[in-house]
């Protein structure tokens, strides 16, 4: 399988998991404050969102390179 393949194959799901997902989230750990031995840690959920037409743009550019002979 070639390399062009391959970066086809990935743009065209992750361009497909954007569309039908809009972004994920993740969560990020963070230190409020320490004083001494006591350490209070705060968890935020962050959410990325990706925009519909940069989902669409990737699936269709994954499936040109699919497309395309070698």
């Amino acid at each position: 399988m070639s390399g062009l393949r391959v970066v086809g194959i990935v743009l065209l799901v992750a361009g497909l998991l954007a569309v039908a997902y809009g972004g994920f989230s993740y969560t990020k750990d963070e230190t409020a404050a320490k004083i001494g031995p006591v350490e209070i840690q705060v968890q935020e959920k962050e959410r990325v969102n990706i925009p519909l037409w940069a989902g669409i743009v990737a699936a269709a550019a994954g499936a040109v390179l699919l497309m395309r002979r070698s």
